[in-house]
């Protein structure tokens, strides 16, 4: 038998490390997600923290009294703000590759562009129109034609009082429909008080499902996903559903601004409905980097969504309907 000495042991010390390297097992990467909904915005200082599911309380004032307060910082741990463009971006990136991660963007040209050229493919731009006032058709069309827009969103005429069916932005849709680009229209809730403290013309009214009916009967080849599901009115979201098979939804905002309580029972009541493939996981980011984990944790900790729900969710359903190839996040 070979007498084994230290001198031996240091001589198979690095050929033993070389074997541990080589056989070692690869470290997968997490299963890919696809955010929907979120906003490219430049970062104003003084921004508040904010408490995660802070409209689990909404008490109403007095129009001779100072408003009720939008954001709430009473909890244990609010989240933080970015305190500068770099900040947001450097953090955001980060999470994305973290976790796999690839977002629709909507918002500021200049971040959107600085996101992209340090993200690529992962950013997927977006340019809204809410308003005929936001830019002409012709602007709007070359712009699409440019090739780097692939989304309309987000669209909000509900914040200038108008329904999405309303004729002034019919041409836009129609460039849509024409350059086949799918479209994200906000529709449902703003939160607490917003026609009384940020847009007096926004109108709950205007947020009903039921009113991109004419809309849709115009463009039956426009695909529509409409933001925050609509929310508070399901009934009328699975109505539209249920007559329009190429409309589908993000649950963004609401997923970390209700209580979770409200929350799961109206995504859980969509899912009952038999809407489980045309559901999509956005934030709705603002300027709270860590919203990605809490809106995570509403579809990770679902205990009424299957695995196979949940990835639809996070990620199968928005490969299908923004037409992606799911090969290219493996």
């Amino acid at each position: 038998m070979r007498k084994f000495t230290l001198l031996t042991a240091c001589a198979l010390f690095p050929a033993f490390l070389y074997a541990q390297t080589v056989t070692a097992p690869k470290k997968s990467a997490p299963l890919p997600i696809i955010d929907v909904h979120v906003h490219a915005m430049k970062v104003s200082p003084g921004m508040a923290p904010l408490c995660p599911w802070f409209l689990r309380g909404m008490p109403g004032s007095d129009p001779n009294s100072a408003p009720p307060s939008f954001l709430t910082t009473g909890c244990a741990i609010p989240l933080q703000p970015a305190r500068s463009d770099k900040e947001m971006q450097d953090s955001l990136m980060a999470t994305m590759k973290r976790l796999n991660m690839t977002m629709v963007v909507y918002g500021d040209a200049g971040i959107i562009r600085n996101w992209k050229k340090v993200a690529g493919d992962r950013i997927i731009p977006g340019i809204g129109v809410s308003s005929p006032n936001d830019m002409t058709v012709m602007a709007f069309t070359d712009s699409l034609s440019s090739g780097f827009y692939k989304v309309m969103g987000e669209v909000a005429p509900q914040y200038q009082g108008l329904s999405p069916s309303d004729m002034s932005l019919d041409a836009y849709f129609a460039a849509a429909e024409k350059n086949n680009i799918p479209v994200g229209i906000h529709m449902g809730t703003g939160g607490n008080g917003m026609a009384n403290l940020t847009s007096p013309k926004y109108r709950a009214s205007k947020g009903d499902p039921l009113l991109l009916e004419d809309l849709l009967a115009r463009h039956p080849k426009l695909k529509v996903w409409v933001m925050h599901a609509g929310y508070p009115m399901v009934d009328n979201m699975i109505a539209l559903m249920g007559a329009n098979a190429y409309v589908y939804v993000d649950i963004a905002g609401l997923i970390w601004s209700y209580s979770q309580v409200e929350v799961n029972t109206y995504l859980k009541r969509l899912v009952q409905a038999g809407f489980g493939k045309r559901i999509m996981y956005g934030t709705d980011m603002l300027i709270w980097p860590k919203l990605v984990e809490t809106s995570l944790s509403v579809i990770e900790n679902a205990d009424y969504l299957s695995y196979d729900q949940k990835r639809d969710i996070l990620f199968n359903n928005a490969v299908r309907f923004f037409r992606l190839d799911p090969d290219k996040y493996k």
